[in-house]
């Protein structure tokens, strides 16, 4: 088998190695490979699907993955990378939200075959620990100044840490143990801010089974865009893999208008064409600024792996329209996808500078008329000048819609009550 080491490497998917070297030979073979998803919410957001991506890879590499369900470690809450003691959630709630989170897991990860990928809850094993078996069998192995001096205890000495958060590392590392105990597991990645998890489950597995166990982890780098900001984050909050928490269309519409730098660069993490189509692409986009060529193509890829080709067509579609103001050929459920935050609901039957005073589209009706004598006022994507214009039925799309634009970037969608 192909080494994917390298390509991980290329791609700018790698930031730390437990041993570079250990972690080369060992992918030279097929191995056992996993990592955990916490169900903190009811679906996971893009900046998730960096490492769901990864284990997609991996997969298609010929390693056997396997994604840990965190439905005992959610009822504690990563530290890692956070300021503050997270809120504590229901049990109820985190049943409910491991079964949603394993079921967008199984979206991406080939479960045709035990040897191919597994999805496994932790709660499997620490449901029915007890505290005292925790703290005899594993909490011996892990001596207080060894937890302090890592960067995801380090770092909240300040504002505080509570034992339960102060515990999580121990939990994460028995983790791995028992994969490796159990399944042969030989390797853990997560994410940057995961390092003192992933190296603490290294130093467990071999205090118990020898310093002779072949195993190994290495983290990917968190994504930030180019001012900074965390990836996958939009104004309206996280980007969320399900679409009834976020339409297809506004994760297409994020990756749109990413920098033409940040989309070279994320081609490189989440496609998967090989470097050399993402060379090209990246030489088209720079080669034509303004056609943004890499933005589209990235945009179109991870709506296909998220939601599949169908309905990436769709958002490239209804991105060509709003662009060409063809709004009429638009359906119904395209139209709230893409108007839906937008609406307002306003009685039928009322002025054109009346409507827009009523959507807060124009602030007196002066301004409406300016707006409306000025050319800059469609509705349903054609122009309209005329000061006398109602907006009645006539102007309803499927009888309920009319779509107003203002300027080149103002939408609103009124619904007639």
């Amino acid at each position: 088998m192909v080494n994917v080491l390298d390509e991980l490497k290329a791609r700018g998917l790698i930031k730390d190695f437990s041993n570079e070297d250990e972690v080369r030979e060992l992918l030279n073979t097929k191995q056992t490979i996993y990592c955990g998803f916490d169900p903190s919410a009811s679906s996971m957001h893009v900046g998730n699907f960096v490492m769901i991506s990864m284990l997609m890879r991996l997969q298609r590499a010929g390693h056997k993955i396997i994604a840990i369900v965190g439905g005992a470690t959610g009822m504690i809450g990563d530290p890692s990378g956070k300021s503050k003691e997270r809120n504590l959630q229901g049990v109820e709630t985190l049943k409910a939200n491991t079964e949603c989170i394993k079921k967008q897991l199984e979206r991406f990860i080939d479960l045709s075959d035990p040897e191919k990928g597994m999805i496994i809850n932790n709660y499997e094993w620490f449901g029915a620990m007890s505290v005292l078996d925790f703290l005899r069998d594993y909490g011996k192995f892990f001596p207080v100044n060894y937890m302090l001096s890592k960067d995801i205890v380090a770092s909240r000495l300040q504002s505080g840490v509570s034992f339960t958060e102060f515990s999580y590392m121990i939990l994460q590392s028995v983790d791995f143990l028992k994969l490796h105990q159990n399944f042969g597991c030989s390797m853990q990645i997560g994410g940057g801010d995961q390092w003192g998890n992933l190296t603490s489950g290294l130093e467990l597995i071999r205090k118990i089974e020898g310093q002779e166990a072949k195993v190994g982890c290495f983290t990917v780098p968190l994504l930030l865009d180019q001012n900074g900001k965390k990836f996958g984050k939009s104004e309206g909050g996280a980007l969320y893999l399900d679409a009834n928490l976020v339409s297809p269309y506004k994760i297409y519409q994020y990756f749109i208008n990413v920098s033409d730098d940040d989309a070279a660069r994320y081609l490189k993490v989440f496609s998967f064409k090989s470097l050399e189509e993402i060379a090209a692409i990246t030489k088209e986009h720079y080669d034509n600024l303004g056609a943004r060529i890499a933005q589209k193509a990235l945009a179109y890829e991870i709506v296909s792996l998220i939601h599949g080709e169908a309905k990436a067509e769709e958002c490239k579609k209804m991105s060509e329209v709003l662009f060409s103001n063809d709004i009429k050929s638009l359906s119904k459920e395209n139209i709230v996808e893409l108007f839906g935050d937008l609406e307002v609901v306003q009685p039928k039957g009322l002025l054109l500078e009346d409507m827009l005073i009523a959507i807060h589209a124009a602030s007196s009706k002066r301004e409406a008329r300016e707006f409306i004598n000025g050319n800059s006022v469609a509705i349903n994507g054609e122009k309209v000048t005329d000061l006398a214009h109602v907006v009645d039925d006539k102007d309803a799309l499927f009888g309920e819609y009319v779509v107003i634009k203002r300027g080149k970037k103002n939408y609103y969608l009124v619904k007639f009550n």
